[in-house]
C-alpha cells in the first residue's frame, strides 16, 4: 500500500510519520504542501514555510523517506483564501481550516497525486472507525486537541481514505513521543491560527484585501459611540481583544456593515446578547444524516466546548434549525455549527 504522508514541520505530523515507519504501515512518501500566501504575501510578516521545510527535510533524511514538495498556491486562493476574503467583507466568520482539509489536504493535493497514494496520512487529532457498518469521523481522544471541526466537511470517499496515526493519543503523550524518536522539532512550539497565514498577523491579512473604511464603535444597550474602528471586517462576534476601549471587558456583539457600526456590550450585559437558536444553511453529512432519537451535540469552535442540542432538518433543503440547550454569546454568521454522535462528527453547517 502506497501511503502519502503530509507533513508541516511540526511535532504532530512528524511524530505521525515515525509511526508509521516503525509499524511497517506500507510505502511511505513525505509530502510538503506549498501555499501561495507564502509567496506573495511575505512582506506582510515572517512567513515559517523554509523555517517548516529544514525541519520536514531533516525529519524525512533521518527516516529515510522519501520528500515530495508539492506546490498548490493557485489551489489555496482559489478554494481557499478567495472564500476568506469574500465571507469577511459580507460580515461574516469564515472557517478556512474547515476548507482547507476537504478543498486541499484531501481535494487539491489528492487530484495531483492521484492513484499513486492509496491512502492520506496526516497528523489531526482524530480517528476513523466504523459505525453500524459505515465509515465514520471519530473524535481525537484528547478532548482539548480534537480536530474533527476542522475535518468535518469531508465527504465519505475522502475519509476512507484518511489515516490519522495520532488520534488515539494525547497531546502529551505526542510530544512525549517526539523526544523518545530524537526528533529535531521535538520542542518546537504548535502553530496557532488561520491554516494559511504563518505568523502573518490576521489584521495585516484583512487590510491587504480588503483595506480599511473607518467607523464607530456604540454600545449597543444605550446607542453610546464609545470609540473608532478601522472596518468591519476586523472585527468578529464575540471580540473581545483588539476593541482599545476603556471600562471593559467589552465584546463585539453585532455589526451593521451599511453604516460602518460596530456594536458592542459590556460582559455585564453579555447573557441579552447571547443565543440559544439559529437556522444553518449548505448541510453536509459525512454518510448518512442523523436519523430520529439521535442525541446530538454540537461544537460552535474548535476546541473542548460542547453543547446539547436538537435539530431540526429541513427534508427539502440542505438546511436546518438548532436549538442549544445554553445560550452563547459567540454564535455568528458564517461561522460552523459541526454536529456529533457522541464521538462521531456527522458533519455540520453553516450558521444564518
Amino acid at each position: 500500500m502506497e501511503i502519502g504522508v503530509l507533513v508541516s514541520g511540526g511535532v504532530d505530523s512528524s511524530v505521525a510519520l515515525h509511526r508509521l515507519r516503525d509499524e511497517g504501515a506500507g510505502r511511505l512518501r513525505a509530502y510538503y504542501l506549498k501555499i501561495w500566501l507564502e509567496d506573495e504575501l511575505a512582506s506582510l510578516g515572517e512567513c515559517p514555510w523554509e523555517e517548516d521545510l529544514s525541519y520536514v527535510r531533516e525529519v524525512c533524511d533521518s527516516l529515510e523517506i522519501p520528500l515530495e514538495i508539492v506546490p498548490l498556491q493557485r489551489e489555496y486562493h482559489d478554494r481557499v483564501v478567495s472564500y476568506t476574503i469574500e465571507e469577511l467583507r459580507a460580515g461574516r466568520t469564515p472557517s478556512p481550516d474547515i476548507f482547507c482539509n476537504q478543498r486541499i489536504k484531501y481535494g487539491a493535493f489528492h487530484e495531483t497525486v492521484g492513484d499513486s497514494v492509496d491512502r492520506i496520512a496526516s497528523g489531526h487529532y482524530a480517528r476513523v472507525g466504523e459505525v453500524n457498518g459505515e465509515c465514520a469521523l471519530l473524535k481525537g481522544v484528547d478532548p482539548v486537541k480534537d480536530q474533527t471541526y476542522f475535518l468535518s466537511h469531508l465527504s465519505l470517499e475522502q475519509l476512507q481514505r484518511c489515516l490519522f496515526p495520532i488520534g488515539h493519543l494525547p497531546k502529551s503523550e505526542v510530544r512525549t513521543l517526539a523526544h523518545q524518536y530524537e526528533l529535531p522539532n521535538r520542542d518546537r512550539r504548535d502553530s496557532q491560527g488561520i491554516c494559511f497565514l504563518g505568523k502573518i498577523r490576521f489584521d495585516d491579512f484583512v487590510e491587504f484585501h480588503l483595506g480599511e473604511r473607518p467607523g464607530i464603535i456604540v454600545e449597543r444597550e444605550t446607542g453610546t459611540t464609545l470609540g473608532s474602528h478601522r472596518g468591519t471586517w476586523f472585527h468578529t462576534i464575540g471580540q473581545r481583544r483588539g476593541l482599545g476601549l476603556s471600562g471593559g471587558p467589552w465584546f463585539v456583539v453585532g455589526k451593521d456593515l451599511d453604516d460602518d457600526v460596530v456594536f458592542v456590550s459590556h460582559q455585564e450585559q453579555l447573557v441579552a446578547n447571547s443565543r440559544s437558536e439559529f437556522d444553518v444553511d449548505r448541510l453536509h453529512w459525512i454518510g448518512s444524516p442523523p436519523g430520529p432519537g439521535v442525541d446530538i451535540t454540537t461544537k460552535l469552535r474548535h476546541g473542548a466546548t460542547v453543547f446539547q442540542c436538537s435539530l431540526t432538518i429541513d427534508p427539502l433543503q440542505p438546511t436546518g434549525h438548532v436549538t442549544l440547550d445554553r445560550s452563547d454569546a459567540g454564535v455568528a454568521p458564517g461561522q460552523f455549527a459541526i454536529l456529533y454522535d457522541g464521538d462521531r462528527c456527522l458533519g455540520g453547517g453553516v450558521i444564518r
